[in-house]
């Protein structure tokens, strides 16, 4: 426990064994009146005094806060509520129930906290990942920076135990990476020379030599913590009821009680005290404490669950949305793939060697980012010469054309010979197929292969056991491909060869024909899935290998690209769903049940305080079941 904590706690035993001694002096000594230099009157006081001082000592910030409430306008909220209950029920004489809504009041109020901190504790695990500073290495020196002031292209060292201030790439050592903070998984991660790092890891074992690739601003650790904090900003759509249904509910609430306390009594049905005590305990019981706490709880117990198990979710109303998922919709590369393609074959027309051809690919592909352009260069082995390239223009779905040694070369998939309408017998195995073209003359194919992540089969396994009718993947990659990947995972619908706005196409056809008390979900970790990252009901992004604009665009991230964590999120969605609504049942139900006994006149103050804290209390503690995954 924190101190906080600790401190709340001793003030709620302190008040109750004064509850307690006070309760004692009043009926073994006051009321029998053994006290006998004490009048009748006197003896009265003494016991409003004793019960009094025991109602400050425990609600006095209540009373505060109503008061300021009233000043700013605020006046009709659960303080309020709680302050004219209590204090009416010191008018009628009922001192012991006054102080018991206060205790009790008290008690909700420290199970609340100690909720929220658990919860928080979860998501603050993400916020211990900022670095404090980065050892900038420059001219044989070594310089302790702020993180700010690395610049991109720099070289910084990171000892064993330090944080990985800023993103970028293994130039020199290797080592063991403590990942947990961000992605919630145990293992540590090796990384070698030419690895890329992200910011927030922690180097465990040897020294390692990084070039910045990124400012501190837009790196890795950065975005999280921006996510994070703004995670509990974006609510629910019952969080939002619950909220409009407070703020109108109080005000009717507190007519409702002055018509009680009136109304019986001056029609004759109740004398005036009767009437005044059954109003006092309407407020009590009417006090809306269990949904205002406890909603809102459940949320932000799921988003801490989450965030434990490396998953970031940006708002409750991306909770809610996920719990309703009945279609996913997959990207292909990065997402159910490793996205770390390797050139298995090389097949050059007569009269051109393997070694020209990966030669002339290398070079137009020597500005390339895309994980192919990547895998063939790694193919050629050697440095580039861009002198000999000119005009380098990459089009998004077709491939790259440049200028190579003079001649106009097109490098990329099947539409670039279409497009240049160049008849080739082209091979339909399950390869990602690169053409080359040079002056619109065939030079020849590379084939590249691309591996299924170890995790992906399970993924679908794990999604089709809690009940996901509908799995679809959209890919560029040709249908031989796609149709051999999507077997062998047991997708139900597969599109291959496709533009980015094709897979938005089709999303959109999704999207019509599903129905409007379900969800829908694109999984994605590319630049261009983000219109469809951005159109869905839920977009979940890949956050160690996927691009910037696919986690911006995303409402779900998964921190270490698992697929399996799908499941998961959904899982802790739907039982922080569930949650939420047996608290909105427990509440209401219980405290309608004991209003009417109430308005009939059946109920006590004590009914009242069970039905306002005691309920409270349960609901919290339920809520609290948010923060824990259980494990299958």
């Amino acid at each position: 426990m924190t101190k906080t904590q600790i401190k709340g706690l001793k003030r709620i035993v302190i008040t109750l064994i004064l509850y307690v001694a006070v309760i004692l002096l009043n009926k073994l000594v006051l009321q029998p009146r053994k006290l006998e230099f004490l009048s009748a009157n006197a003896n009265q006081i003494v016991i409003l005094m004793s019960f009094f001082i025991v109602y400050l000592l425990s609600g006095w910030k209540v009373l505060v806060k109503a008061g300021k409430n009233i000043r700013r306008g605020k006046v009709f909220d659960e303080n309020f509520l709680m302050s004219i209950a209590s204090l009416g029920a010191f008018a009628i004489g009922e001192y012991s129930e006054a102080v018991a809504v206060m205790i009790f009041y008290l008690i909700g109020e420290w199970f609340e906290q100690f909720a929220v901190e658990k919860s928080r504790k979860s998501i603050t695990q993400m916020m211990d990942i900022c670095p404090e500073y980065a050892n900038l290495w420059k001219d044989g020196q070594l310089t302790q920076l702020d993180p700010e002031e690395i610049a991109v292209g720099d070289m910084i060292i990171i000892k064993p135990g330090e944080k990985i201030p800023l993103d970028g790439e293994v130039v020199e050592g290797n080592s063991f990476l403590d990942t947990s903070a961000l992605t919630g998984e145990p293992v540590p991660r090796e990384v070698v020379v030419g690895d890329p790092v992200i910011s927030g890891c922690v180097n465990r074992e040897g020294t390692l030599i990084v070039r910045v690739q990124k400012e501190y601003e837009d790196s890795t650790v950065v975005k999280i913590l921006e996510l994070v904090e703004n995670a509990s900003s974006k609510k629910a759509k019952v969080e939002n009821f619950i909220t409009k249904f407070a703020r109108f509910y109080t005000p009717i609430v507190v007519v409702a009680a002055v018509l009680l306390a009136i109304i019986p009594a001056v029609t004759g049905i109740m004398v005036w005290s009767d009437s005044l005590r059954s109003a006092c305990i309407f407020l009590v019981i009417s006090c809306p404490c269990a949904l205002v706490i406890s909603v809102p709880l459940s949320f932000f117990g799921g988003i801490g669950a989450a965030s434990k198990a490396g998953i970031l979710i940006k708002g409750s109303n991306y909770i809610e949305a996920v719990s309703k998922l009945s279609t996913i919709i997959f990207d292909k590369t990065g997402t159910l793939t490793k996205g770390d393609f390797k050139v298995v074959e090389i097949h050059p027309e007569p009269g051109m060697s393997k070694e020209e051809l990966i030669e002339i690919a290398a070079h137009v592909e020597s500005l390339s980012n895309h994980p192919i352009g990547r895998s063939i260069q790694e193919a050629y082995g050697k440095p580039t010469n861009l002198a000999w390239v000119e005009n380098i223009q990459e089009i998004p779905g077709y491939g790259v054309k440049a200028s190579y040694k003079g001649a106009d070369v097109s490098v990329g998939n099947r539409r670039i010979l279409e497009e240049l309408q160049v008849k080739v017998s082209l091979s339909e195995e399950a390869f990602t197929s690169v053409y080359l073209l040079r002056n619109e003359k065939y030079l020849g194919a590379i084939y590249i292969a691309d591996e299924l992540k170890k995790t992906s089969k399970e993924a679908m396994e794990k999604l089709k056991a809690i009940g996901i009718s509908r799995t679809i993947m959209l890919t560029g990659d040709k249908n031989a491909v796609a149709q051999m990947i999507g077997k062998q995972l047991k997708i139900d619908e597969i599109y291959g060869e496709l533009l980015p706005e094709d897979k938005l196409s089709i999303t959109e056809k999704i999207l019509k024909t599903s129905s409007a008390k379900e969800s829908v979900a694109f999984v994605g970790d590319g630049m261009n899935d983000a219109p469809v990252l951005a159109r869905v009901d839920v977009g979940i992004a890949m956050g160690s290998l996927g691009s910037d604009a696919a986690i911006e665009a995303a409402d779900v991230v998964l921190m270490d690209d698992d697929p399996r964590k799908i499941a998961t999120v959904i899982k802790i969605s739907r039982k922080t769903m569930w949650i939420v609504k047996e608290n909105i049942v427990l509440a209401l139900g219980v405290k309608l049940l004991v209003m009417i006994f109430g308005v009939i006149g059946i109920a006590t103050m004590w009914e009242a305080v069970f039905a306002d804290v005691g309920v409270s209390v349960l609901a919290i503690i339920n809520a609290m079941r948010t923060m824990h995954e259980r494990k299958k």
